[in-house]
């Protein structure tokens, strides 16, 4: 303590003999933050740029004090990092202020030295203000929740560690994948949210409609909600969530080349899983004038990029996951981005399936557990699984020519399974219309999609990450619904 005593006297010392140096270090400082009107630094700043004698201000939670006999150790985290910025104050200033886990503060004061610790940064505060108080009946006590207690009070779960990692992850990863299609060329489409059309053809959708009034003839009395007879909105049949911006997007793909959505979709599949969502994301490239071939190296491209720009913003946040969540998390990152992806037919991929003792037929879809044999024992990396059975797979992908497969893929990758499902479109207007016909489609009422076909066709392809999935397999979290900010499920 002795030693704590005579630093903190030395610091103020060569404070006062280097007052100008300071106050240019400080100005340099806090100029990233505070002349864009900002009137504080944030804690992975000061962690990052911060000197011994800088004097700033900062605002956060707190998340732990202990109290020893002259000092209180006061942790502050404003979410901008996993790491904490150590306050060391006076114990008078318990009686001061109060002080606990939970409580929002402001904390102005000289950056130090910990005995120890070089390299470190810690905050001698010549002023401590509360900002919010927090109630006694704060749940996030000092010690580790269960991610299950944690999803109870989802309000609340961005203030632990986990929770905040997965978030500045997810950040990262919005931004690397913008940053990959800007950098090859690729046009961002905002596809529309609700939609005529289910892209998929599975028939999980949610119906989009008003609340109206409808009054009752003289007489009798009004009719259920749900038999209500009113002209749809949209002068349509019905309307409904989107669960793909695909289709819309391949209408500008079909004009300008290389395009890419980026948003919510929807599915109203009753699966209370780790594994489903009624609202997820997705990332969906179209592109003119590619094939399947070309489609897999634009998706593996896609993934490497992403998950290289992730490991290099979030090194602080992996190493987190790595020690508390995952300890393989950081390994399986290496090995994407070193090794390339492996390539098998559905074909060749059932006849090993069956050799290994999974009960398979050609035509069937994969199971999970057939994926993650796949991905982790057979190939032991991430596998594109191509030239599926028609008859399991969407209307508008592209016939082969054996006339029982489709030219598409999936991408398998360990731990997680299925990460991203693509393919060459069909361009051919005839085979479309056929297919369309064939799976019991409208033809009439997909009349755009089927003139894309008529007015100037080109081959095009395009996929669908993911975006959740992906978040999963980055961080090592089990659970779909901790890599969202508020997960909607049945």
């Amino acid at each position: 303590m002795l030693s704590r005593t005579i630093s903190s006297c030395l610091i103020r010392k060569s404070t006062r003999q280097g007052a100008k140096a300071n106050r240019i270090s400080t100005r340099l400082f806090a100029q990233s933050t505070q002349h864009i009107g900002y009137d504080h630094s944030r804690v992975v700043e000061v962690r990052k740029n911060g000197k011994v004698g800088d004097q700033i201000v900062i605002k956060g939670w707190i998340k732990t004090v202990r109290s020893q006999k002259t000092n209180l150790f006061i942790e502050v985290n404003d979410g901008s990092s996993i790491a904490n910025l150590q306050v060391v104050a006076d114990a008078s200033w318990a009686d001061k202020v109060t002080l606990s886990t939970g409580t929002s503060i402001e904390v102005q004061g000289q950056l130090s030295q910990p005995p120890g610790g070089p390299g470190q940064l810690e905050l001698l505060p010549s002023s401590i203000r509360v900002l919010g108080a927090c109630d006694n009946s704060y749940p996030l006590a000092k010690k580790k929740h269960s991610l299950e207690f944690l999803r109870e009070i989802a309000h609340l779960r961005p203030r632990g560690n986990t929770f905040a990692a997965v978030m500045r992850v997810r950040n990262a990863a919005t931004v690397a994948i913008h940053n990959f299609f800007q950098k090859e060329g690729f046009i961002n489409v905002h596809t529309p949210i609700i939609s005529a059309n289910d892209c998929e053809g599975a028939g999980e959708l949610f119906m989009v409609s008003t609340r109206q009034k409808v009054e009752a003839a003289p007489g009798q009395a009004a009719p259920p909600a749900h038999q209500k007879d009113w002209n749809h909105f949209f002068n349509v049949p019905e309307a409904y969530l989107t669960v793909s911006g695909q289709l819309d997007a391949e209408i500008f793909a079909c004009a300008m080349g290389r395009v890419y959505t980026f948003g919510p979709t929807f599915r109203a599949e009753k699966s209370n899983t780790p594994r489903h969502l009624a609202e997820f994301w997705m990332v969906e490239p179209e592109v003119a004038f590619l094939d399947l071939e070309g489609d897999m190296m634009l998706a593996e491209r896609f993934i490497k990029s992403v998950v290289s720009d992730i490991a290099a913003a979030c090194s602080d946040d992996i190493s987190f996951f790595e020690k508390w969540v995952d300890p393989t998390v950081r390994a399986r990152i290496d090995a994407t981005l070193k090794e390339s992806f492996a390539r098998v037919d559905y074909t060749d991929a059932v006849e090993i399936l069956k050799k290994a003792g999974h009960a398979m037929e050609w035509g069937q879809d994969l199971e999970r557990a057939h994926e993650r044999y796949l991905c982790e024992e057979y190939f032991k990396k991430p596998v594109f699984v191509i030239n599926w059975p028609k008859t399991i797979k969407p209307f508008y992908m592209k016939l082969n020519a054996d006339g029982k497969t489709v030219a598409c893929m999936d991408l398998l990758v360990p731990r997680i399974g299925e990460v991203i499902g693509g393919s060459a479109r069909e361009d051919n207007f005839d085979l479309l219309v056929g297919r369309m016909k064939e799976m019991g489609l409208n033809v009439e009422s997909n009349q755009w999609y089927t003139d894309l076909r008529k007015f100037g066709s080109v081959p095009h392809a395009g996929f669908g990450l993911g975006f959740e999935r992906l978040l999963l397999y980055v961080t090592g979290m089990e659970n779909i619904r901790d890599v969202i900010p508020i997960p909607r499920h049945p």
